[in-house]
């Protein structure tokens, strides 16, 4: 056989991946066979312009088999493609909660489906939590009911069942923990877990909230996949966190590390990097018969602000002067929030539930919508405590000014930035502030 050059390595070591945003768009990218889903990251929030905050996640998007998971940022997305039949795909997508167990752990791990919570009372602090979690050497144990799907049947059974660093077992005699009494039903070695993204009617499953655990190979039937449902969605999320945890262990907290280290390193250096053309512009006060140079920076910032404001009093000014409609679409006030993240036109409810889901339901995650009962008003969806709720933003009348509101008028807005602004430093009428926008990306 010929030897192999070293160019011909070179081009056998890069690969080819293909990526999906959210509106169904792709992106071929080359691609080194040692690149990690966070680098992959990385790479496309550069190429996309977008913002780096450390919540872009790579999803393993299976359409047939109706299944999805986010890459865990140490993955070699290269060895993933490899295990994907050819109708999957990699989603690019914002996931909010991939490491929000490490930051609220008690919200993830309810006291009743812990073992050794239950067996010190819930006495266990929440540091302590996570540490028997991270450590090899305890023996942390889920437990509770979920529904099974039995092996190629359309029926369900509901079973007790613990979750181990070895495996997920059901329990063959009522809750006993018995050696003999204990069936495994799936390894976490050669397995992942995945959420169910095609509701429960496919599966013909008692509740809505199913998750699945599919074997590591390329072509997997669906009489292969070991179907699981919760009773609700707090339960849901702390079997697959454990199942997470149990499989990495510390290798997801040095995941959840790595950009906070990054983060510090920066905040070393005594000024922010700047372009060229920033560091050309100084603050200029034309008040005056000549212009001047502010050389305070306080009186400077004040300057700035003034300015970033102006243009919302001009508009203002011209729709009292003119009197237009508030409503009337030439209005700035009007139209201003459509090129905001946060805003996602006119989507109906349960779309905007599921890009609440996708995204992770994390406390403080919103969007706004254009209201489906109500055209000349807007919704604001918010999640809390892993559920969603709306609430109606309606448009008010004063001085020929439009005003927008969403507690019936005491607390006025003229556009819906500046709403969107105060709820994010105050909670007001809400149940919590403001903290992530739904972001959908264009590659």
């Amino acid at each position: 056989m010929p030897s192999c050059s070293p160019d011909c390595c070179l081009l056998r070591a890069v690969e080819i991946v293909k990526i999906f945003s959210e509106d169904g768009m792709g992106k071929v990218v080359e691609i080194p066979a040692d690149m990690t889903a966070r680098d992959l990251c990385q790479l496309l929030v550069y190429k996309s312009h977008c913002l780096d905050d450390n919540s872009w996640a790579l999803v393993e998007h299976h359409p047939l088999l109706g299944l999805e998971r986010c890459l865990e940022d140490h993955e070699l997305v290269v060895q993933v493609q490899a295990s994907m039949s050819s109708d999957s795909r990699f989603l690019f997508r914002k996931n909010y909660a991939k490491y929000e167990f490490f930051r609220n752990p008690l919200t993830f791990f309810p006291e009743h489906m812990v073992a050794w919570c239950q067996e010190t009372n819930g006495t266990i602090p929440p540091s302590q939590l996570l540490q028997n979690f991270l450590a090899s050497s305890s023996c942390p144990e889920i437990q509770g009911y979920l529904y099974v799907k039995e092996l190629g049947r359309k029926s369900w059974k509901k079973l007790y069942m613990f979750l181990r660093r070895s495996g997920l077992y059901c329990s063959t005699k009522g809750t006993s923990k018995e050696p003999r009494h204990l069936q495994l039903l799936a390894d976490l070695e050669d397995s992942n877990i995945f959420t169910v993204i095609t509701g429960k009617k496919q599966h013909s499953a008692p509740t809505e909230y199913e998750f699945c655990i599919k074997p590591n190979k390329g072509r997997t039937e669906l009489k292969e996949l070991r179907m699981l449902c919760a009773e609700d969605e707090q339960s849901r999320t702390c079997w697959m966190t454990a199942f997470r945890l149990f499989k990495y262990g510390i290798v997801l907290y040095q995941n959840y590390k790595i950009p906070q280290q990054r983060k510090t390193l920066l905040s070393h250096f005594s000024a922010p990097v700047r372009s060229v053309s920033e560091n050309s512009l100084v603050a200029m006060d034309f008040s005056g018969r000549i212009g001047r140079v502010i050389d305070n920076p306080v009186e400077a910032q004040s300057a700035a602000m003034e300015e970033g404001h102006a243009w919302r009093k001009r508009s203002q000014r011209m729709n009292m002067l003119g009197c237009h409609s508030p409503l009337h679409h030439s209005s700035l006030n009007s139209v201003i929030h459509v090129a905001q993240l946060w805003f996602h036109g006119r989507i109906t409810r349960e779309e905007s539930h599921r890009i609440i889901h996708q995204q992770g339901q994390v406390d403080g995650l919103f969007l706004l919508r254009v209201s489906q009962s109500n055209p000349k008003a807007f919704v604001l969806t918010l999640c809390h405590h892993q559920k969603i709720k709306h609430f109606q933003i309606l448009p008010c009348e004063e001085d020929c000014q439009i005003f927008f509101s969403l507690d019936d008028g005491s607390t006025k807005f003229t556009d819906l930035i500046q709403l969107v602004e105060f709820y994010q430093l105050n909670r007001g009428v809400l149940p919590c502030k403001l903290r992530h926008p739904c972001t959908l990306v264009a590659l």
